[in-house]
C-alpha cells in the first residue's frame, strides 16, 4: 500500500488496525527496497521477513503471494470500476471517460505529492526485469478491464430497468442491450457490450501510455521541484490522452 493511501486509511481506523497497517507498510517498504536493489527473482520471502523483523508467516498473512509485496496498491486496477459504479444515472460515455480522467488525475497527484513515486523508474525496471512481475502486471490490467466492463454493463442495465419502471428482470449474465430489449427500452449503441469492452481497453491503453510518460518526465532521483514539474507535464499528457478518447466518442 502506498503511503498516500495508508495515511488516508489510518485516519478511519482504531489503534489495533493502525498497527496492522503499519506492519504491512514496513513489510512492503522493505520488500520493495530489496527487490529494486537486487531484483525480484533474487530475493526470497524469508529474506524480506528477516529484514522487516517479522516472521515469514506474518508476511504471508498480509501478502498471500510474493508478487503481492510489490503490487499491493489496488486502486490502480480496482478504482476505475468503482468510479463508474458511483456515477449518477443518465450520464453518457463521454461523462464516463471524464470521470475516469478525474480518477486518474486524483490518484497520480496524490502519489506524486506524497513522494510515493520518487523511485518510479527503479520500480518500473524491477517489473520489466522479472517474468513473474510482468505476468502479474498483465493480469492486473486484464482484471481492471474486466471490472470496467462489468461496471459499465451493470449501470446501463440499471438505467434500462429504471426507465422501464422496474420489471424485475434478472441482471445476472445479461447485457444491457439484451436487458433493454426485454424491458422495451431503446438502448444507445454506445451502451453495447462491444462499446463497454472498447472503453475498458482504451482506458487500459491510456494508463499504459501515461505510465511510460511518467517514466520519461520523472528523473531517476527527483527533488521536490522536479516532482512538481513532472506533475505539470503529466497533467498535460493526461488532457491530451483523455481528450482524444472523448473526441472519438463524440462522433
Amino acid at each position: 500500500m502506498g503511503r498516500y493511501a495508508l495515511s488516508m486509511a489510518m485516519e478511519e481506523l482504531g489503534r489495533r488496525e493502525r498497527k496492522k497497517l503499519q506492519t504491512r507498510q514496513v513489510i512492503s517498504d522493505v520488500a520493495t527496497t530489496l527487490f529494486m536493489e537486487r531484483g525480484f527473482d533474487q530475493v526470497t520471502v524469508a529474506e524480506v521477513a528477516k529484514a522487516a523483523d517479522v516472521a515469514v508467516q506474518t508476511v504471508f498473512n498480509h501478502f498471500p503471494t510474493k508478487e503481492d509485496l510489490l503490487f499491493d496498491e489496488q486502486r490502480w486496477w480496482v478504482g476505475p470500476g468503482q468510479v463508474i459504479r458511483e456515477l449518477p444515472g443518465g450520464v453518457g460515455m463521454v461523462e464516463v471517460v471524464e470521470a475516469l480522467e478525474g480518477h486518474y488525475l486524483s490518484v497520480i497527484r496524490g502519489r506524486l505529492r506524497s513522494g510515493h513515486l520518487v523511485t518510479w523508474k527503479a520500480f518500473s525496471r524491477t517489473i520489466d526485469e522479472s517474468p513473474a512481475l510482468r505476468a502479474r502486471r498483465r493480469r492486473n490490467a486484464e482484471e481492471m478491464e474486466a471490472l470496467i466492463v462489468a461496471a459499465l454493463r451493470e449501470r446501463e442495465y440499471r438505467g434500462a430497468l429504471e426507465l422501464s419502471g422496474g420489471s424485475g428482470v434478472e441482471a445476472s449474465g445479461r447485457s444491457e442491450v439484451e436487458a433493454g430489449g426485454r424491458l422495451g427500452v431503446e438502448v444507445s449503441p454506445q451502451s453495447s457490450p462491444l462499446m463497454a469492452r472498447l472503453i475498458a481497453a482504451q482506458y487500459a491503453a491510456a494508463q499504459k501510455v501515461l505510465e511510460e510518460e511518467l517514466g520519461r518526465v520523472l528523473p531517476e532521483k527527483p527533488n521536490g521541484v522536479q516532482i512538481a514539474q513532472a506533475e505539470e507535464e503529466l497533467e498535460r499528457a493526461v488532457r491530451v490522452v483523455f481528450g482524444t478518447l472523448k473526441r472519438g466518442l463524440q462522433h
